[in-house]
């Protein structure tokens, strides 16, 4: 099935990520070549993707944010939960996925998109019924985010944490609850897959009890909650944060044990470093 994607941001980064079948770019008379525009050109010259030009007005009946450039492709190429599980693998990384249940709002899921591809989450899982999919909105939301983003849809999100819990994954979800932990409590340095509910009910009692533990945000003013994707992100952002200073620290430790045992030899560094381990 064919779909429209529109905006200099998304088209470029979908035809960056090379992920889907490009059938032509469609580019408004007189628009300036520069920036991502002239990048998307060169793209489309290097692979032979026919270029289109229309006046700009023919664009405008499709949207009024197609910013001169627009790309009709494949649909969106959803994937498997293995793909996920494997991309962390092939990049030696503890795995760190989001799940986001029954996100209706196509800027928001456009917004955790954005940050789950800046902060190298391996992969994103949705429901396939009820919340929103990768529609152009979506796309374009993310600034063409999505394209580099594994994302795949599941009949029963219950039944995939259960999944992802037997890979030695941790399932943390996002919850204002009383018995959830402060944020600057909770250990996600490690393989963890992140919740985020809907909008307005936040997650689906049967997703939340299958959670290993809760996490919810410091609120020190007048309001309760934030909003899901703002939410989502800064717990997105701390997970980095956690991994970035542990895979530091572990770094660091290697170092000074590199040092400790440079004089030594081979038995005596075995030692060395078995009694480090403990």
């Amino acid at each position: 099935m064919k779909e429209t994607i529109y905006g200099r941001n998304a088209v470029y980064e979908m035809l960056q990520a090379n992920r889907r079948h490009v059938y032509k770019l469609i580019v408004a008379e007189g628009a300036q070549e520069k920036g991502n525009l002239a990048e998307a050109l060169r793209l489309a010259a290097q692979r032979s993707i026919p270029i289109q030009r229309v006046k700009r007005a023919t664009m405008d009946h499709e949207t009024d944010s197609h910013q001169g450039l627009m790309a009709e492709v494949d649909a969106y190429p959803y994937v498997e939960l293995d793909d996920i599980l494997e991309l962390a693998k092939q990049r030696n990384e503890p795995p760190l996925i989001l799940i986001l249940d029954v996100i209706q709002n196509p800027q928001n899921l456009g917004t955790l998109l954005r940050t789950a591809e800046a902060v190298g989450v391996h992969g994103v899982i949705i429901p396939q019924r009820r919340g929103v999919e990768v529609t152009l909105a979506v796309v374009n939301a993310s600034s063409g985010a999505s394209e580099h983003l594994l994302i795949a849809q599941v009949v029963n999100l219950v039944m995939t944490i259960t999944e992802l819990k037997q890979h030695e994954i941790w399932v943390t979800g996002l919850d204002n609850l009383p018995e959830a932990r402060p944020l600057d409590e909770a250990d996600l340095s490690g393989a963890v897959a992140l919740v985020v509910g809907n909008e307005g009910e936040g997650m689906r009692r049967l997703v939340r009890e299958s959670c290993d533990f809760l996490v919810k945000l410091p609120m020190r003013g007048q309001m309760e909650s934030l909003n899901a994707a703002v939410a989502g992100s800064i717990v997105l952002y701390e997970i980095l944060r956690q991994r970035t200073r542990a895979v530091s620290t572990n770094t660091q430790r290697i170092n000074e044990l590199q040092r400790t045992v440079s004089g030594y030899g081979a038995d005596e560094r075995m030692l060395i470093v078995a009694a480090s381990i403990r």
